[in-house]
């Protein structure tokens, strides 16, 4: 019951749907997600923390990158049902379609090179 309700608890949420919606899309660094989404990166770091407690997204150290991704089906019983659902339901939300046409623009090394950069020389 406790997975069960972990999922239930991160669909709970606006911006936690928004971030599964674009991570369908493609894998990104919590950079790119606070860009596109316009929050702290805190706030994005927890709701990826609730996504990741309920076994729908992973993350993979590439280098100095944190990438997330959706959670393949070997790794999450409920991902398959979940993004279906959430297609049906979110294709023509105004939000995922802006979220859609940003992912398409968000640049990781324009957005967090410079504070990495910053980060180092300290």
């Amino acid at each position: 019951m406790r997975s069960t309700t972990n999922v239930y608890k991160a669909l709970s949420d606006t911006n936690r749907l928004r971030i599964l919606m674009m991570l369908k899309e493609k894998s990104l660094c919590v950079c790119e997600i606070v860009d596109i989404l316009a929050l702290a990166n805190s706030t994005v770091s927890k709701h990826l923390s609730v996504l990741r407690n309920a076994k729908l997204v992973m993350d993979e150290k590439s280098g100095r990158w944190v990438n997330y991704r959706i959670a393949r089906p070997d790794e999450s019983e409920d991902i398959d049902f979940v993004l279906t659902h959430l297609e049906q339901q979110l294709k023509n939300e105004d939000r995922v379609i802006r979220d859609r046409e940003k992912l398409r623009g968000v640049d990781r090394y324009a957005i967090c090179a410079p504070a990495m950069l910053t980060a180092i020389k300290q």
